[in-house]
This record gives structure tokens, sequence and C-alpha cells, in this order.
């Protein structure tokens, strides 16, 4: 790619993420992307396709107020720079070289693992420029990067909105359930409508589910069937669909294996790993104090975004169950806790540990009912007692209660008011 290709390709990028960025919704993390600026270590921004990113750094540019030339914002992902090459690196410091930027100024770089050996470069810059980094591929965050950017570098994971954040893009507030029946009611419409769209900027601002059909192709042909290779075609797009079918029940390899009709293991492992490197989905273990057994036990499948469950999945009769504890699943990730499921006689739906401790127990149920009230407490208490907590949760569509049983307290809280908590 010669220079003055890349000079103007880098030239209407900067004005492209000007354009692009007008309906300015804020994100959580941005003030913590802000603040780990000043540690002088690169900041690497991981997520899905498509949850904001590159709207992310927008905003922390933004905030921090800085003029056209204290900050370069490079999109790998731009098709323009499908020619960059690895030796292409130095011309984006002769750019700004040339170009008249600050010394020190803030390098913003988009979709970075579009780009071979770009740890190399990073490494070498580190410490003349702030970098934020964005990624859709979760080997940004292995070991092997870390190392190469000799182990100075801090990690953020990305999601599509909170539902706190979905509030904040329609306008609706969040504490209107503290005002009265007719904003209660107005904020329990928001979350029914949530449940269903999921959080993707793009479907949330335009209202449109065809977003999300096109955009889950392009996650699997791009970041799973990119990677593992046209022939995995076929078997890839079997297992999105059993994988969106099933979520929330637990599954073996061999049952996986089976479904999508390969019989190599080895082979059906890729497919979940390709999966979950790609953050379309993620899964989580059956708590055991041996890894050995919790690498063995089957584990449950959960996806990314309920958007993706409404539009791109298969309906089944227990959807709005299956999508609550979905959404469960992904606000317990979002707020980085470590999770599991337990199941021993019952079952209960999420097992939260921290350090060598499992300090809380949640259940998930659409309603409570005389059918599935003493199963949904039964569940929850047989692994408050094998973990020896007091209180445990369970999390109900807009059932609100506080059940005492064999000395211990259940507190039943509606999902919506969890989420906002």
């Amino acid at each position: 790619m010669n220079s003055e290709q890349l000079a103007y390709v880098l030239e209407d990028q900067q004005k492209k993420l000007e354009e692009d960025k007008q309906i300015c919704i804020g994100r959580e993390l941005a003030g913590k992307a802000i603040g780990l600026l000043s540690l002088k270590m690169p900041v690497i921004i991981t997520g899905v396709r498509r949850c904001g990113k590159s709207f992310l750094m927008y905003l922390v540019k933004n905030k921090l107020k800085l003029k056209s030339r204290q900050f370069l914002y490079v999109d790998f992902n731009d098709e323009r720079m499908s020619e960059f090459r690895v030796e292409d690196f130095q011309g984006i410091i002769d750019f700004m070289s040339s170009y008249g930027y600050e010394k020190g100024c803030l390098l913003l770089i988009d979709e970075i693992q579009e780009v071979d050996k770009w740890e190399k470069w990073i490494d070498r810059i580190k410490g003349s420029y702030q970098i934020i980094i964005t990624g859709s591929n979760s080997k940004l965050l292995s070991k092997e990067i870390s190392t190469l950017l000799t182990g100075r570098s801090i990690n953020i994971g990305l999601m599509p909105f909170s539902f706190a954040e979905f509030l904040d893009a329609k306008g609706i507030s969040k504490e209107g359930w503290k005002s009265g029946l007719e904003e209660r009611a107005k904020l329990k419409k928001a979350f029914s409508d949530f449940l269903e769209t999921g959080g993707f900027p793009k479907r949330v601002i335009t209202g449109n589910s065809l977003v999300l059909s096109e955009l889950f192709e392009n996650i699997l042909y791009r970041d799973v069937i990119g990677k593992l290779g046209k022939k995995m075609e076929k078997p890839v797009k079997e297992a999105a669909s059993f994988l969106l079918a099933n979520a929330g029940k637990d599954i073996s390899i061999r049952t996986f294996s089976e479904a999508i009709g390969v019989k190599n293991l080895l082979s059906a492992k890729q497919i979940l790993d390709a999966f979950e490197k790609a953050f379309l989905f993620f899964f989580l273990s059956k708590f055991d104090y041996s890894v050995r057994k919790q690498i063995q036990n089957p584990k449950k499948a959960y996806c990314i975004d309920n958007g993706f469950l409404a539009t791109v999945g298969f309906r089944f009769s227990e959807d709005k169950g299956r999508m609550l504890e979905n959404f469960a699943a992904i606000e317990l990730k979002r707020r980085g806790k470590e999770t599991y499921y337990s199941k021993e006689k019952g079952e209960c739906d999420f097992i939260i540990k921290e350090g060598i401790k499992v300090t809380g127990a949640v259940q998930v149920c659409y309603e409570l009912n005389n059918e599935n009230k003493e199963r949904e407490a039964n569940g929850l208490i047989e692994a408050m007692n094998k973990f020896g907590l007091k209180e445990g949760m369970i999390l109900t569509y807009d059932d609100e209660d506080t059940i005492q049983k064999e000395g211990k307290k259940i507190s039943v809280i509606p999902v919506w008011k969890w989420a906002l908590q």
C-alpha cells in the first residue's frame, strides 16, 4: 500500500468517524477506558462485532475534548485497507509526522486483528503514544499477546447495550419505576421490548430486525467459518442453530457432536471454541471443586445477545423463560462475575464465585406459580446448603416477594429491576 493511498484513506477515516457517530449515546465503560489511559499502557477493547467498540473510542475522544490533530483513528475493517501489510505500519507514523499530529497523540485503532503481526508494532510504539485498540476476536486477550506486549496492556470486554444503556438510547428514565404505576408500566414495556430485540446499537437505533440477521451471518462467515475453513460451513451453521435452540440447556460435547453431524469430537470442540473466540456464544461449566470434572461435565450455552435468539433462532415453547435466563447470564457476564451452574437432585441456574469462595446463588424463572414454586425454591436451597449460603435470589419477569424456608432467605426480584441495580 503506497503512502499516497494510505494518506487518503486515513484522512477519510477521520471524517467518517465524526459523520458515523452523530447519535450520541453514553456507554458505561467510557469513563473506565479514560481512567486506564493514565496508566500509560495500551488499552485493548474486545467484543462481538458491532457492539459499539468504535463508538466507545469516539466517546473517549469527545470526553477528552481532543482536537483533530490530537488523535488518529485507524479502521482496519475498512475494505480499502485490505492491501495493508506489516511493512505499512511505519507509514502510519510517517503520516502523522507529515500532517502535523501532536507528539504523543492518542491512537484509536479499530479491528486490529485484521492485520498480521500488529503486536510487534504496538510493542515498539507504545511508549510514545496513548493507544486504544479494538478487536472482535478473543485472541487479543490471550497470554501470547500479553507476552508480545511484554505484559503491559489492559483488557476491557465490551458487550451490546445493557438495559440501562437501552433506556438511555430510548430516552426513558431509569428511575421511572419509583415514580408511579404509569412510569413503572412504561419501564416494564421497555424491558419486554429489550428482552426480544437485544442491545446491538444499530438494532436499537434503527428498530430494524434485519440488522441482526445480517450481523449474525457476518460473524459466522468472517469470525467462525473464516477461521475454520470453508469446508466447515455446513457444520458451523448446524451448530449455530443448535446452540440458539438450546440456550440455557446443559449440553455434553458428545450430544453436540451428534446433533451437528460431526463425528470427530476434536472438530466439534474447535467449532465451540471458534464461537467463543468470536464472542457469539459463551459457556458455563457445572460447578465442581475438581477442575478435571468441570471440564468433563456438560456445559450450558448462552448467546451474547437476546436479539439473536428472537430473530435468528428457532422459536420454542419455553421462549419467555429461556429468554429471561439468557438475559440474566449476559448481565452476570457484563458484571464480570465468575459464574457456574449447579445440578444435583435439583438445579440452580447460576452459582457466583469470588476468589475461592461461592458467594451467590441465582435462580431464573419467568413467573412463580403453584406448579413450579416449590421446584424452583428447592433447587436454589439445595445449592445454598451445599455452599453454606444464607441468602439466595430468584429472578422473575415481574414477581416480587421474600420467601423464608429452612432458615434461608430467598429474595424474589423482577429481573428488570435487578438489571438496573
